[in-house]
């Protein structure tokens, strides 16, 4: 059975960054070596905040999206209350 992940990066100024994958462990290593092109290697997004599995890529798709239309007081909320640091 496939799991797919909604997760959240941040880095010491705690910009966030809101994506899907369907292996975690694998993203997170290349975001932290910055193979990804794009917003994360510019803001050196490397931090794993928040995550969230699921069984189902639409499911995950869909809360990626309502989560990116959040206001970031909202997200932050989030994050503090699974990683209050």
């Amino acid at each position: 059975m496939s799991h797919y992940y909604v997760h959240i990066l941040t880095n010491s100024t705690r910009r966030l960054y809101t994506g899907v994958t369907n292996d975690l462990y694998r993203r997170m290593y290349e975001h932290k070596n910055k193979q990804v092109p794009g917003f994360t290697n510019k803001y050196n997004l490397t931090w794993l905040a928040y995550y969230e599995t699921t069984d189902d890529i639409v499911s995950a798709i869909s809360r990626e999206k309502q989560i990116k239309g959040w206001l970031r007081k909202r997200k932050l909320a989030m994050v503090e209350s699974m990683n209050p640091k």
